[in-house]
């Protein structure tokens, strides 16, 4: 047993309002200079929809993530000669038109345009060229559209629909949408690293945050293309690879990243979970519908005896188990089992999990009158987006995973309904709770998690003791700690 730590953390859906408010943090955070201009390292995507960058789901195009072949995996981007042969040439980078031209507007035209019948306009200029743009496209173009049939039918994850399951989907009064927030997902398993001919990628032992070595990247810009989320990004003016960091400055000293601090809808959770190394290698190469399973089983159970015992014997302190004890992630993924990773078939064991949305039931036109379901949003065939599509995002198209999980969400509503409102009757609260293994205790405790747990609740993160792990590497006395963001000096380009 091999045990390490590392940092999860999980999106519940059912909250996310779209208000983008997350990602205009990490924005004034982290992307707010140049080269990053097109980079949101944290974005929000309405689904169905094609996404950002442009149907980015779509490994045929760009090759992202493994492939199972055999017994063995690789990436699907290419092996070590085919990567040899492409280093100078990657064809399956997406262009800035996947992602878009960012672009500012002309704002002194405003104010120095000349004397003229017309009101003058501050005409949009491309941030690349300066040169004026016709603007076609942003980073979230086709926010709340998605439910729409010109952007959702492009969606990637329709592809096992029926045409009849697709033309119920856009019929107008079954139009919807949810929004599908995205980071980094800090993978067990990234691809991107595997991929990097320059080695400068890593991921971090301490807490498995995934990192780029600014000093060793040579900007070969495979981890682009091998990221199957494609949430590594090129910066055109230093030359070099960047990604999310899971502002780690802040995680190492016990706080929460600006993303999952700012969020109005309250929809994010952080936590450390325990997890054993030497399960890795097994799971990614598991067939598709048992994907889930095997993941779920590299997270270890922190109350174990033989667990905490391993652990200590790993160096892992006694505080760390007590905080992996109490995360929110460890409660959601493994306790309630009711939190699944984004598209697990690309098998690279992310650590981002999220809870399905719970989405209205399909009401019929009768005359002038909508006629509900009868069971009122407590039956899984009432539901407006398919289990088939929600499969194909969540549980690499196992609907009965996805089909426990919603139920087990119907039961605890169902449960509070019994406990607040008093228009349940007993025989039917027991029925749902006992149908999907849940008791009143663990019912209370995910309705607590979900609706109103605390700030410290929701984000349960140790200090990393980043000074002793160097006192362990490095002698102190001749060690001198860097100070500010940035660079101690300005990288140099190869050209």
């Amino acid at each position: 047993m091999d045990i390490r730590i590392q940092i999860g953390m999980v999106f519940h859906l059912d909250k996310c309002i779209g208000c983008h408010t997350c990602s205009i943090a990490c924005k004034n955070v982290w992307t707010d200079r140049k080269g990053a201009e097109y980079m949101w390292w944290n974005n929000v995507e309405t689904k169905p929809g094609t996404g950002f960058p442009t149907l980015w789901e779509n490994q045929e195009k760009y090759k992202g993530g493994w492939e199972k072949k055999g017994d063995k995996i690789k990436p699907k981007l290419q092996g070590k000669l085919k990567g040899l042969l492409n280093i100078f040439f990657n064809p399956f980078l997406p262009t800035l038109d996947d992602y878009y031209e960012p672009w500012t507007y002309r704002y002194n035209d405003l104010f120095d345009a000349p004397e003229s019948d017309d009101q003058p306009t501050a005409k949009p200029i491309s941030m690349i060229t300066g040169k004026y743009i016709d603007i076609e496209s942003g980073p979230n173009w086709d926010d709340d559209l998605s439910g729409t049939p010109y952007y959702a039918k492009n969606d990637p994850n329709l592809k096992n629909l029926t045409e009849e399951e697709k033309n119920m989907l856009f019929e107008m009064e079954n139009l919807v949408h949810f929004y599908l927030p995205r980071i980094c997902n800090h993978c067990l398993n990234p691809t991107c690293v595997a991929v990097c001919p320059a080695g400068a990628i890593y991921k971090r032992g301490e807490d498995g945050i995934v990192l780029i070595n600014q000093e060793k990247c040579r900007a070969w810009r495979m981890c682009i293309s091998g990221c199957p989320y494609k949430k590594v990004y090129y910066n055109w003016d230093t030359g070099k690879s960047e990604k999310c960091i899971l502002c780690y400055p802040r995680v190492e000293t016990g706080q929460a990243p600006m993303c999952f601090h700012s969020c109005v809808g309250r929809i994010r959770y952080m936590g450390v979970l325990l997890y054993d190394a030497e399960k890795i290698e097994e799971a990614v190469k598991a067939d598709d519908k048992d994907l889930i399973d095997a993941q779920l089983n590299i997270i270890l159970d922190p109350f174990d005896e033989e667990v905490i015992n391993n652990a200590k014997e790993k160096g892992i302190k006694d505080e760390i188990i007590e905080y992996a004890q109490n995360s929110p992630v460890y409660k959601f993924v493994k306790k309630f089992k009711i939190a699944l990773p984004l598209h697990p078939e690309y098998r690279t064991l992310p650590m981002l999990f999220y809870v399905p949305p719970l989405l209205p039931v399909i009401a019929k036109r009768e005359g002038d009158t909508f006629d509900l379901a009868k069971s009122f949003f407590t039956d899984t065939e009432n539901f407006r987006l398919p289990l088939k599509y929600m499969a194909s995002l969540f549980s690499a198209g196992n609907e009965k995973i996805i089909e426990k999980i919603y139920k087990k969400l119907i039961a605890v509503r169902v449960y509070r309904r019994w406990k607040e409102v008093g228009d349940v009757k007993d025989e039917e609260k027991e029925k749902y709770l006992k149908a999907t293994g849940l008791d009143e205790k663990t019912a209370d405790e995910i309705y607590h998690l979900t609706s109103i747990a605390e700030f410290e609740k929701r984000f349960v993160l140790p200090p990393l003791y980043r000074e002793e792990i160097i006192e362990a590497n490095v002698e102190t006395y001749n060690y001198k700690k860097e100070a500010g963001f940035g660079f101690r000096k300005r990288p140099e380009r190869r050209w």
